[in-house]
């Protein structure tokens, strides 16, 4: 068994909102750069393009609610094919905060949300079907 992460570990932001010291390290986890910010503005600890959803899967989403089971399943299958990234942010996470950031204007069923779920799980990826 693994250790499990602690909730307030693991944070999301948008990536328009104005970093702060309690974010820890922040992590970029959308494919396209966020419209309109400069890069020293977000004060990223990395971006992780393997950890976002398909410019595919991003497109079908199209954040419509009736669609957010099957997206995070999507989402969960993709990230399997990164499992190295995957656990290396979830180790990342048992260690300090995290803070997943996100530039989407919905702000709760979006990538982040979903990648924040996946890794408070304690099976991880295992159990999203």
């Amino acid at each position: 068994m693994t250790q499990a992460i602690p909730a307030h570990n693991v944070r999301i932001k948008r990536a328009y909102d104005a970093p702060a010291p309690e974010d820890g390290a922040r992590i970029l986890i959308d494919r396209l750069w966020p419209r309109g910010i400069k890069k020293e503005n977000l004060a990223l600890a990395e971006w992780d393009k393997d950890l976002s959803p398909s410019t595919e899967l991003r497109q079908w989403y199209g954040h419509e609610p009736a669609r957010w089971d099957e997206f995070r399943r999507r989402y969960a299958a993709e990230l399997r094919q990164h499992a190295d990234r995957f656990n290396a942010l979830r180790e990342r996470a048992r260690h300090g905060v995290v803070t997943l950031v996100f530039s989407s204007h919905e702000e709760k069923l979006n990538n982040a949300g979903a990648m924040r779920e996946f890794l408070l799980h304690p099976g991880g990826l295992d159990d999203v079907r």
